[in-house]
C-alpha cells in the first residue's frame, strides 16, 4: 500500500481514484484494523471478509506455499464502465505490479474516458 500511496497525486491528476481490497477478516490473522491504525492510507480500504470480491475477479487463493484462504495480490485499473483495462496478478504474496505499468494504464484509461465524455457531450 505504501508503494501506491507514493503515486497517489499522479493518480489523482489523471482523474483516477484508489481503493484497496483485502481478503481478510476484521479480526483475522493479519489484524488489518490495527495495521491501518499504525499505517494509515488516504484511500478507501475494503475488507473482503467473505471473499466475494476476490472470488469474482478470479483472485482467490485457497492454499499455497505463502497463502491460506486469501487473495493473490493484484492491481487493477477499472474504467467508469467497470471494465478492467489493466490487471496484474501476483504469483506470490510479494509479487506486486510495476508502478510504471500502473500509471501508464491509469493515464491511458483516463484519456479514453475523457474522449468518451467529450463525444457524449457533442451528441
Amino acid at each position: 500500500m505504501a508503494r501506491v500511496e507514493s503515486i497517489k497525486d499522479e493518480i489523482a491528476q489523471a482523474g483516477a481514484e484508489l481503493a484497496f481490497i483485502a481478503a481478510e477478516k476484521r479480526d483475522g490473522f493479519f489484524k488489518p484494523v490495527k495495521f491501518l491504525e499504525k499505517h494509515p492510507v488516504s484511500f478507501p480500504f475494503l475488507l473482503d471478509e467473505d471473499r466475494v470480491v476476490t472470488k469474482s475477479y478470479g483472485l482467490y487463493h485457497l492454499i499455497g506455499m505463502d497463502a491460506l484462504n486469501i487473495a493473490h495480490p493484484a492491481t487493477m485499473v477499472i474504467d467508469r464502465d467497470r471494465t478492467i483495462g489493466y490487471i496484474y496478478r501476483g504469483e506470490n504474496q510479494h509479487d506486486r505490479a510495476p508502478l510504471g505499468e500502473v500509471m501508464t494504464a491509469v493515464k491511458t484509461i483516463g484519456k479514453e474516458n475523457q474522449g468518451i465524455s467529450k463525444s457524449q457531450e457533442e451528441s
